[in-house]
């Protein structure tokens, strides 16, 4: 990677050792599975960055497995909205500075509130986006608190 990512800049000044890798996306599959079957990692261990909005119009960022699919009515218990409906896609550039595929909820134009799925407590490293269609950042879960403000909740289905 020629040149690092917002999301691995912020790693990089915290202080914490990540890992950052890369896969493939000239076949254009770059959702979660098949980011995971690239990477050779289970859909468990590899999660994806969504955004939402509420009934209040504020956005929320929910980073989930990618083996499951978000609860709406969960993610808004989560972030006390009385709705939450997905962000449209012509919208995620404008609010977050990142592209579908590319989605990190690191290094976003602006902090908002961040919920991960629970399943999180599970694992020794958490792998995300790295701001960049065809990255990934691997992160400590221990270590991840001290460069992301966020809250753990039940946010799949199921």
């Amino acid at each position: 990677m020629s040149e690092k990512t917002n999301a691995a800049r912020l790693l990089d000044i915290a202080g914490i050792d990540y890992k950052l890798s890369s896969y493939n996306t000239d076949d254009g599959a770059i959702d979660g599975k098949s980011v995971a079957k690239k990477l050779g990692l289970s859909e468990d261990e590899i999660f994806k960055t969504l955004v939402a909005t509420g009934t209040s119009s504020s956005a929320y960022v929910f980073v989930i497995p990618v083996s499951g699919e978000l609860d709406l009515k969960k993610a808004a218990k989560a972030s006390g909205e009385k709705y939450i409906e997905m962000l449209p896609l012509k919208d995620l550039s404008n609010v977050t500075g990142y592209v579908k595929g590319g989605c990190s909820p690191l290094g976003m134009k602006k902090h908002f509130p961040t919920f991960f799925d629970e399943t999180l407590i599970l694992l020794d490293s958490v792998v995300f986006n790295a701001g960049r269609v065809g990255y990934q950042l691997h992160v400590p879960v221990t270590e991840l608190a001290k460069v992301l403000d966020y809250k753990l909740a039940d946010l799949v289905t199921g």
